[in-house]
Protein backbone atom coordinates (compact mmCIF):
# COMPACT_ATOMS: atom_id res chain seq x y z
CA UNK A 1 0.00 0.00 0.00
CA UNK A 2 1.27 3.66 -0.95
CA UNK A 3 0.12 6.65 0.64
CA UNK A 4 -0.18 9.58 -2.07
CA UNK A 5 2.13 12.47 -0.93
CA UNK A 6 0.78 15.79 0.14
CA UNK A 7 -0.57 18.04 -3.06
CA UNK A 8 -0.75 15.22 -5.87
CA UNK A 9 -4.01 14.63 -7.27
CA UNK A 10 -5.24 11.93 -9.62
CA UNK A 11 -5.68 12.91 -13.21
CA UNK A 12 -8.18 10.52 -14.88
CA UNK A 13 -7.34 9.19 -17.66
CA UNK A 14 -9.03 10.12 -21.23
CA UNK A 15 -6.84 12.89 -22.55
CA UNK A 16 -3.94 11.25 -23.83
CA UNK A 17 -1.61 14.84 -24.73
CA UNK A 18 -2.44 15.90 -21.06
CA UNK A 19 -1.14 12.76 -19.89
CA UNK A 20 2.13 12.87 -21.75
CA UNK A 21 2.98 15.78 -20.64
CA UNK A 22 1.99 15.15 -16.78
CA UNK A 23 4.16 12.46 -16.96
CA UNK A 24 7.21 14.11 -18.78
CA UNK A 25 7.09 17.14 -16.43
CA UNK A 26 8.32 14.94 -13.48
CA UNK A 27 7.66 12.48 -11.07
CA UNK A 28 4.68 10.87 -10.87
CA UNK A 29 2.48 7.31 -10.19
CA UNK A 30 0.82 5.25 -13.06
CA UNK A 31 -2.61 3.17 -12.08
CA UNK A 32 -3.19 0.00 -13.33
CA UNK A 33 -5.51 -2.66 -12.86
CA UNK A 34 -5.24 -6.50 -14.50
CA UNK A 35 -8.78 -7.58 -15.62
CA UNK A 36 -8.15 -10.98 -17.18
CA UNK A 37 -5.28 -10.77 -19.32
CA UNK A 38 -5.53 -7.07 -20.39
CA UNK A 39 -4.23 -4.17 -18.41
CA UNK A 40 -6.31 -1.24 -17.82
CA UNK A 41 -5.46 2.32 -17.16
CA UNK A 42 -6.72 4.07 -14.10
CA UNK A 43 -4.75 7.44 -14.50
CA UNK A 44 -1.89 8.94 -12.72
CA UNK A 45 -1.09 10.81 -9.62
CA UNK A 46 0.99 13.64 -9.76
CA UNK A 47 1.49 16.75 -7.80
CA UNK A 48 -2.03 19.08 -8.61
CA UNK A 49 0.53 21.88 -9.45
CA UNK A 50 1.94 20.19 -12.39
CA UNK A 51 -1.34 18.80 -13.42
CA UNK A 52 -2.68 22.78 -13.43
CA UNK A 53 -0.19 24.34 -15.43
CA UNK A 54 -0.06 21.37 -17.98
CA UNK A 55 -3.72 21.46 -18.92
CA UNK A 56 -3.86 25.52 -18.65
CA UNK A 57 -0.90 25.35 -20.87
CA UNK A 58 -2.50 22.53 -23.28
CA UNK A 59 -5.85 24.57 -23.08
CA UNK A 60 -4.35 27.99 -24.57
CA UNK A 61 -2.63 25.79 -27.93
CA UNK A 62 -5.68 24.28 -28.34
CA UNK A 63 -7.55 27.61 -29.21
CA UNK A 64 -4.71 28.26 -31.34
CA UNK A 65 -6.11 28.51 -35.04
CA UNK A 66 -2.45 26.52 -35.96
CA UNK A 67 -3.05 23.99 -33.42
CA UNK A 68 -6.60 22.86 -35.19
CA UNK A 69 -4.96 22.91 -38.51
CA UNK A 70 -2.50 20.49 -36.93
CA UNK A 71 -5.09 18.68 -35.73
CA UNK A 72 -6.52 18.10 -39.14
CA UNK A 73 -3.66 17.14 -40.89
CA UNK A 74 -3.10 14.60 -38.29
CA UNK A 75 -6.26 13.21 -38.30
CA UNK A 76 -5.91 12.83 -42.67
CA UNK A 77 -2.50 11.65 -42.06
CA UNK A 78 -3.51 8.66 -39.77
CA UNK A 79 -7.07 8.33 -42.20
CA UNK A 80 -4.71 7.36 -44.99
CA UNK A 81 -2.69 5.43 -43.14
CA UNK A 82 -5.81 3.07 -41.84
CA UNK A 83 -6.83 2.71 -45.17
CA UNK A 84 -3.35 1.89 -47.10
CA UNK A 85 -3.46 -0.89 -43.83
CA UNK A 86 -7.02 -1.89 -44.48
CA UNK A 87 -5.77 -2.77 -47.90
CA UNK A 88 -2.61 -4.35 -47.29
CA UNK A 89 -4.10 -6.46 -44.86
CA UNK A 90 -6.80 -7.27 -46.74
CA UNK A 91 -4.23 -8.21 -48.96
CA UNK A 92 -2.24 -10.87 -46.80
CA UNK A 93 -5.45 -12.61 -45.90
CA UNK A 94 -6.15 -13.31 -49.57
CA UNK A 95 -2.47 -14.73 -49.80
CA UNK A 96 -2.60 -16.57 -46.38
CA UNK A 97 -6.46 -18.46 -47.87
CA UNK A 98 -5.05 -19.38 -51.12
CA UNK A 99 -8.18 -20.41 -52.64
CA UNK A 100 -8.72 -22.38 -55.76
CA UNK A 101 -9.98 -20.15 -58.59
CA UNK A 102 -13.07 -21.80 -58.40
CA UNK A 103 -13.48 -20.56 -54.42
CA UNK A 104 -12.10 -17.16 -55.85
CA UNK A 105 -16.08 -15.19 -54.66
CA UNK A 106 -15.89 -16.98 -51.93
CA UNK A 107 -12.44 -16.11 -50.37
CA UNK A 108 -13.37 -12.88 -51.43
CA UNK A 109 -16.00 -12.44 -49.07
CA UNK A 110 -14.28 -13.84 -46.45
CA UNK A 111 -11.32 -11.56 -46.73
CA UNK A 112 -13.75 -9.03 -46.27
CA UNK A 113 -15.60 -9.85 -43.41
CA UNK A 114 -12.06 -10.71 -41.61
CA UNK A 115 -10.43 -7.48 -42.34
CA UNK A 116 -14.08 -5.48 -41.34
CA UNK A 117 -13.62 -7.26 -37.87
CA UNK A 118 -10.01 -7.18 -37.47
CA UNK A 119 -8.94 -3.56 -38.97
CA UNK A 120 -10.69 -1.03 -37.09
CA UNK A 121 -8.50 1.43 -34.91
CA UNK A 122 -8.88 0.21 -30.95
CA UNK A 123 -10.29 -3.28 -31.87
CA UNK A 124 -8.06 -4.87 -29.79
CA UNK A 125 -7.58 -7.75 -32.30
CA UNK A 126 -4.93 -9.40 -33.50
CA UNK A 127 -4.64 -6.79 -36.64
CA UNK A 128 -4.05 -4.09 -34.64
CA UNK A 129 -0.38 -5.00 -33.03
CA UNK A 130 3.16 -4.20 -34.18
CA UNK A 131 4.77 -7.13 -32.48
CA UNK A 132 4.77 -9.57 -35.48
CA UNK A 133 4.64 -9.70 -39.12
CA UNK A 134 1.36 -8.26 -41.10
CA UNK A 135 1.39 -11.61 -43.12
CA UNK A 136 1.21 -13.29 -39.35
CA UNK A 137 -1.39 -11.16 -37.96
CA UNK A 138 -3.71 -11.40 -41.20
CA UNK A 139 -3.58 -15.57 -40.72
CA UNK A 140 -3.69 -15.18 -36.77
CA UNK A 141 -7.10 -13.04 -37.70
CA UNK A 142 -8.34 -15.40 -40.38
CA UNK A 143 -8.08 -18.07 -37.03
CA UNK A 144 -9.79 -16.27 -34.60
CA UNK A 145 -12.75 -14.89 -37.08
CA UNK A 146 -12.97 -18.71 -38.12
CA UNK A 147 -12.87 -20.13 -34.43
CA UNK A 148 -15.98 -17.27 -33.39
CA UNK A 149 -18.40 -17.72 -36.59
CA UNK A 150 -17.71 -21.59 -37.41
CA UNK A 151 -17.14 -22.89 -34.32
CA UNK A 152 -18.86 -23.73 -31.04
CA UNK A 153 -15.99 -22.01 -28.95
CA UNK A 154 -18.22 -19.35 -27.84
CA UNK A 155 -20.70 -21.18 -25.92
CA UNK A 156 -18.32 -23.82 -25.17
CA UNK A 157 -17.59 -24.69 -20.97
CA UNK A 158 -13.84 -24.73 -20.93
CA UNK A 159 -12.64 -25.94 -17.49
CA UNK A 160 -10.62 -23.47 -15.55
CA UNK A 161 -7.33 -25.54 -16.01
CA UNK A 162 -3.99 -24.00 -16.89
CA UNK A 163 -3.33 -24.78 -21.03
CA UNK A 164 -7.30 -26.35 -21.32
CA UNK A 165 -8.18 -23.19 -23.29
CA UNK A 166 -4.85 -22.82 -25.62
CA UNK A 167 -5.36 -26.39 -25.97
CA UNK A 168 -9.21 -26.07 -27.23
CA UNK A 169 -8.45 -23.37 -29.33
CA UNK A 170 -5.23 -25.34 -31.04
CA UNK A 171 -7.99 -27.98 -31.44
CA UNK A 172 -10.06 -25.51 -33.35
CA UNK A 173 -7.17 -24.17 -35.27
CA UNK A 174 -6.47 -27.33 -36.79
CA UNK A 175 -10.21 -27.67 -37.73
CA UNK A 176 -10.71 -24.41 -39.32
CA UNK A 177 -7.44 -25.19 -41.41
CA UNK A 178 -8.67 -28.33 -42.35
CA UNK A 179 -11.90 -26.29 -43.80
CA UNK A 180 -9.74 -23.98 -45.48
CA UNK A 181 -7.35 -26.88 -47.24
CA UNK A 182 -10.56 -28.01 -48.66
CA UNK A 183 -11.24 -24.78 -50.76
CA UNK A 184 -7.66 -24.34 -51.28
CA UNK A 185 -7.51 -27.76 -53.12
CA UNK A 186 -10.89 -27.00 -54.85
CA UNK A 187 -12.98 -29.85 -53.46
CA UNK A 188 -16.81 -28.93 -53.37
CA UNK A 189 -17.72 -27.01 -50.58
CA UNK A 190 -19.38 -29.89 -48.35
CA UNK A 191 -23.00 -29.75 -47.71
CA UNK A 192 -24.10 -27.29 -44.62
CA UNK A 193 -20.64 -25.72 -44.84
CA UNK A 194 -19.96 -23.77 -41.43
CA UNK A 195 -17.91 -21.15 -43.59
CA UNK A 196 -20.45 -20.37 -46.03
CA UNK A 197 -23.22 -20.35 -43.38
CA UNK A 198 -21.68 -18.15 -41.31
CA UNK A 199 -20.98 -15.67 -44.11
CA UNK A 200 -24.53 -16.07 -45.46
CA UNK A 201 -25.73 -14.91 -41.68
CA UNK A 202 -23.41 -12.44 -41.18
CA UNK A 203 -24.09 -8.78 -42.41
CA UNK A 204 -20.89 -7.77 -43.88
CA UNK A 205 -19.65 -4.61 -44.09
CA UNK A 206 -18.05 -2.48 -46.71
CA UNK A 207 -14.19 -2.81 -46.06
CA UNK A 208 -12.84 0.73 -47.61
Amino acid sequence: MLTVPDGWELLAPGDAALTRRVKEAGEFWAVAEPVGRKIFSRGVWAPSATIAAKRAALASERTDPAHARRQAADRLRREKAQAHYVTDFRGEVLRFLAFAPVHAPLAERLATAVTAHATPVGSGTVARTQRIPVEARASAAVIAWLRHQTTGYDSLRIARVKGRRREVRHQLAQQSLRLLDRYRRGEPAVANCPLRRALEELPVPEVE
